[in-house]
């Protein structure tokens, strides 16, 4: 074979891929050594084209619309023409020169299988770097954290090396992700009909390409999907659901997972000082505003309370002063509160705003999720409560008790203070795992079918912008 055509060739091939994504650029500095592409070419020999390179076209043809994928981003119609040349010797009646065609061929072929495997291991984009990056905060030239998932990320390495392998063809087949999402939302996907139905479910299956650690199973789970405005208690027998109100598009809800921990029945609420900047502060010595609202102002070094017709804005807006909101009646978490560990603050709560539910879109808070049923969340979290516990959280909640002990507290007790507080936390124990996530088009866990919703924060244009090259057109 000419080894000066086919350097040339190669220079051309690489210099005319201006393609920025970054397993691109890692395949093309494997190609930068002529004398090794040379002596090991990955997809032909002496003989001739391997039949790897038949069988890798042919999974890519079958594999690629079943993933939501383009065939033309992964050039397949290119190795199709050059292999049909080759396979019938054809250099001459097309005006090919073989020392052009192979280099191109195998390149080809390379960057179609490390294009797919790495895509489909670990995504097509990265969606820490993307979601972490969209929208600013309030006031501020700051990104909002709206991912908060920990996410593998891919390996040039790890591909580069399979690219290589005499077992190549095993891992790519075994690139394809695993879960039954995945699965699901790639069987709609052949029934879906209409360009925008097809890229909605294209642009979830991405979601499921993304590596993210997750606790061990557990028996009960607790999903909130975000565009679905929709809360699941999942157990192994039973699904519990209800309405949610989640944030509003200044302050999105984050997407993570955790695990709660305990509930707080008639909490005070202890206001972020990003709300009381916001909302609070231009009320300041107000204390008919103050006590309307049931606000109280405490200094955090020494704890003391403070005379609220005293305190300026400044002192509200310096950090070092936390507004309260007493628990019970009119008290913006509602009568119950459900915990668990992030570094937002937010958490699942009740609302003292119940005419929220009614609304069609739901987008209001400051970031927490409101539940619509948190008795029923309550139960489903404290399976182990036996009557009068239950009893013990209705009656705190101001809900009607139904066992005689219950009723018979209420008459003796009638005239005295609310709220009765004869249940004010309760540790959940196994915890229970809770995801908040952002899909849709996704399976009903009560029923298992496919449902779709509106893109309330904008997220799958920002992934269909992100992964268009990779989109069908």
């Amino acid at each position: 074979m000419d080894t000066v055509r086919l350097e040339q060739s190669l220079k051309h091939i690489l210099s005319a891929d201006t393609s920025h994504w970054v397993f691109d650029k890692a395949l093309r500095k494997r190609y930068t050594d002529i004398s090794k592409f040379e002596d090991t070419p990955l997809w032909y020999s002496r003989m001739g084209v391997i039949a790897e390179a038949d069988s890798l076209l042919s999974y890519l043809r079958r594999e690629l619309p079943q993933s939501g994928l383009d065939t033309t981003a992964f050039y397949l119609p290119d190795i199709a023409e050059d292999l049909g040349i080759v396979r019938t010797l054809a250099f001459d009646s097309v005006g090919q020169n073989i020392n052009d065609l192979l280099p191109r061929l195998d390149y080809h072929l390379s960057k179609a299988y490390v294009r797919y495997a790495v895509g489909q291991r670990y995504g097509f984009v990265r969606p820490t770097r993307l979601m972490n990056k969209l929208f600013k905060k309030a006031d501020s030239d700051e990104f909002a954290r709206l991912f908060d998932e920990e996410v593998k990320e891919p390996s040039c390495e790890e591909a580069l090396a399979q690219l290589a392998s005499d077992g190549r063809l095993e891992y790519l087949t075994a690139s394809a992700p695993k879960s039954s999402l995945y699965k699901t939302l790639q069987q709609e996907l052949t029934t879906a009909t209409g360009k925008e139905a097809r890229r909605r479910l294209a642009v979830n299956m991405e979601r499921c390409r993304w590596q993210m650690s997750r606790p061990d199973d557990h028996e009960k789970t607790v999903l909130v999907n975000i565009p679905a405005q929709q809360l699941w208690a999942v157990s192994t027998d039973s699904v519990l659901d209800m309405r949610i109100c989640c944030g509003a598009t200044t302050t999105k809800s984050p997407l993570l997972h955790s695990a709660i921990s305990h509930i707080q029945v008639n909490p005070d609420w202890i206001i972020p000082q990003n709300i009381v900047k916001s909302d609070i502060l231009r009320h300041a010595g107000d204390t008919a505003y103050f006590a309307r609202h049931h606000y109280y102002i405490v200094e955090r070094r020494s704890g003391d309370t403070l005379d609220v017709a005293h305190v300026t804005s400044d002192q509200l807006a310096s950090g070092s002063l936390r507004v309260g909101q007493h628990g019970g009646p009119g008290n913006s978490l509602g009568r119950i509160v459900f915990r668990f560990n992030n570094q937002f603050s937010v958490y699942l709560h009740d609302t003292n705003n119940r005419a929220a539910f009614n609304r069609e879109r739901r987008t209001l808070s400051h970031g927490c999720i409101r539940v619509e049923k948190p008795f029923d969340l309550a139960r489903f979290l404290l399976p182990d409560l036996d009557e009068w516990d239950q009893d013990r959280l209705r009656i705190s909640m101001d809900l009607p008790p139904e066992t005689d002990r219950g009723k018979e507290y209420l008459e003796e007790n009638a005239e005295e203070p609310r709220p009765f507080r004869l249940m004010t936390h309760h540790e959940v124990s196994p915890r229970v795992p809770v995801y908040i996530i952002y899909y849709t088009a996704y399976p009903n866990p009560a029923t298992g079918i496919v449902q779709t919703w509106p893109d309330l924060y904008g997220y799958d244009k920002a992934i269909a912008s992100a992964i268009e090259c990779f989109l069908p057109k």
